[in-house]
């Protein structure tokens, strides 16, 4: 999902422009029950898990979940290396959601913040989890929340961006129902490392 965004256990997705050089984000059988009120009052229940909007004093522990080598190693930047770097992350959430411009989700489970999922831009899927978390579903719990969400709003289409290397990511996404559309070399620089992309679709049945 948008490199502004996600990975999965799986590691992750990435977030952002689907054909973009730039930042960019990234991605069954769920149940989602959701209650609209204001923007950020959203909130999604699953069977196991509670996806709510992000609140500043999220970054704590998010700081902890993006500073991890592992979890960030297909995410569309570097491991955080400060606090300082996680809040500006959530802030530039926050403000996204609230400008219409993306409708991402913390994901909590038994209270504990384990990670976030969403779209970005160009309805692009986004998702990242901590890595005590992987193995157990919850990324294909909480994404398949995210799509429901959005095809009952009238969505027609969701994209991912997925790292070719990322083939957790990218089976999760197949058994979700993506289907492949086109791949490039080269679409993001994260350090000093060129990244290649495969670019993938879910369509509204």
């Amino acid at each position: 999902m948008g490199r502004w965004g996600s990975r999965v256990q799986i590691p992750p997705l990435r977030p952002f422009h689907h054909h973009s050089r730039r930042s960019r984000r990234r991605i069954a059988g769920v149940s989602a029950r959701t209650e609209f009120g204001l923007p950020d009052q959203e909130i999604i229940a699953t069977k196991r898990l509670t996806l709510r909007r992000f609140r500043a004093e999220d970054a704590s522990a998010f700081h902890e979940i993006m500073s991890d080598v592992e979890v960030m190693r297909y995410w569309s930047t570097p491991p955080h290396r400060s606090i300082a770097e996680t809040e500006r992350w959530i802030a530039t959430t926050i403000e996204a959601v609230r400008s219409g411009h993306a409708d991402d989700f913390v994901v909590v489970h038994d209270g504990k913040i384990i990670g976030k999922a969403g779209l970005w831009t160009d309805n692009e899927l986004g998702m990242i989890f901590a890595r005590s978390v992987w193995g157990r579903g919850f990324a294909g719990e909480a994404v398949a929340a995210v799509i429901a969400r959005a095809f009952s709003r009238g969505l027609n289409a969701i994209k991912a961006d997925c790292d070719p290397r990322n083939v957790l990511s990218l089976r999760l996404l197949q058994k979700l129902g993506f289907v492949e559309t086109g791949s490039a070399e080269r679409t993001l620089l994260i350090g000093d490392e060129w990244v290649d992309s495969i670019y993938l679709e879910l369509r509204a049945v």
